[in-house]
């Protein structure tokens, strides 16, 4: 990494909101000050699970059928890079430092999250894309993403537990922040069902505007026949994706397959083969993205698992856990972790040697499930993808 792109990085992980409250003003004041130009129309992608797949897939089919397409994503998993891309090429370094350094050139109060949109919306200006896709951040109503406009079209994935904290305690409480990304007469597309559904439907009618809830036998959710199989997860997330690619106006099939065959991001159960072993990668963190990975574990699996204090970890643990072999728990990020108390589980600090042992225990036929945080995940993809054998 060269030396000015480093500490460019630095820079910005080191920019924290220091107590002061989320809120989007502080964003469309950076925009103003910056004289950034936003995109000519953006599609905001929020929800609790599958928002930056569903985000992807949308860039990539978009891409597909001639656009431009600035993709903006959260969080990395191995690189600063994964963030912001456009038609698919992650921003280069020499730019990341020029747009820092046009950052550095004002007085500031933003936080990184802030000052990487503020990135992502130059580096889309100086390229000339045709249309954004946005990943929200933490819920929507007081996330930096809300200001974008025009929005074109907005996608609510899942409504679930996550990010309590900050926008709960109550899943109605989540529902409510995320359907604050619903512009008047904007189309919503929407995977969530319950509670989280009925909040999303209120204010969708408050609003006016049209609400497409997830239904495969509805043409809009339909997938192109020349889609490869996938899993359940996978393939909710095609769907979400290509009734928005239609709403935008993209009717080829052709197109939709090109786009919704984009493979798998990072550490979205992504698979490895190490040591003779299979490996899957997952960043589920909550309960519901637990929910949704344990329905796709059809083989027997030990697990190795780790979760930010922050999160709530013992209720996602305890979804995967039961049917789990043994249990690993390690630290993320070098924040000890809590889940070890049980006798039951096995405690290794750190991740690698625990990854290690793990493989060691696993016997074979059976699947190593590695999860609990994207920044676990960061910590040993690296790891995995210098060992893995798979042809």
């Amino acid at each position: 990494m060269a030396p000015q792109y480093s500490e460019a990085l630095a820079w910005l992980y080191r920019a924290t909101r220091n107590g002061q409250p989320r809120d989007p003003a502080r964003m469309a004041r950076l925009i103003a000050t910056l004289g950034l130009t936003p995109p000519p129309k953006s599609v905001h992608v929020v929800g609790t699970s599958g928002k930056g797949t569903v985000a992807a897939m949308l860039a990539a089919t978009l891409q597909a059928s001639g656009q431009r397409v600035g993709r903006f994503l959260s969080p990395h998993v191995e690189e600063f890079s994964e963030r912001i891309a456009v038609n698919g090429q992650a921003i280069p370094p020499e730019a990341v430092t020029a747009l820092v350094s046009r950052l550095q050139a004002q007085p500031q109060s933003a936080a990184f999250f802030e000052l990487t949109l503020a990135l992502a919306l130059a580096h889309f200006a100086q390229q000339a894309i045709d249309i954004a896709v946005i990943e929200a951040g933490v819920g929507a109503r007081n996330d930096a993403t809300i200001v974008l406009k025009p929005v074109a079209c907005t996608v609510i994935t899942t409504i679930g537990h996550d990010h309590l904290e900050v926008i709960g305690p109550t899943l109605r409480d989540v529902a409510w922040d995320k359907a604050a990304a619903i512009r008047p007469g904007v189309p919503v597309v929407t995977g969530a069902t319950g509670l989280g559904l009925e909040v999303i439907m209120a204010a969708a009618q408050t609003h006016g505007s049209p609400l497409y809830r997830l239904d495969p036998d509805d043409p809009l959710f339909v997938l192109p026949s020349k889609l490869p199989p996938s899993d359940a997860i996978r393939e909710q997330n095609q769907r979400l994706a290509a009734a928005a690619s239609r709403l935008l106006g993209i009717t080829s099939d052709t197109v939709l397959a090109t786009g919704l065959a984009l493979p798998p991001l990072p550490a979205r159960r992504e698979l490895f083969r190490v040591q003779g072993r299979t490996v899957l990668l997952d960043g589920a963190h909550n309960p519901t993205a637990a929910q949704a990975l344990r329905a796709t574990l059809t083989k027997p699996y030990l697990l190795l698992f780790g979760a930010l204090p922050r999160k709530d970890g013992e209720a996602t643990l305890a979804v995967l856990e039961p049917a789990a072999l043994a249990t690993f728990i390690t630290d993320v990020d070098r924040q000890a972790s809590a889940l070890s108390r049980l006798s039951s589980r096995t405690y290794i600090a750190d991740p690698l040697a625990a990854l290690s042992q793990a493989l060691a225990r696993c016997p074979e036929g059976a699947t190593l499930v590695v999860t609990g945080s994207l920044y676990l995940a960061g910590q040993l993809r690296p790891w995995l993808r210098a060992r893995d054998l798979r042809l």
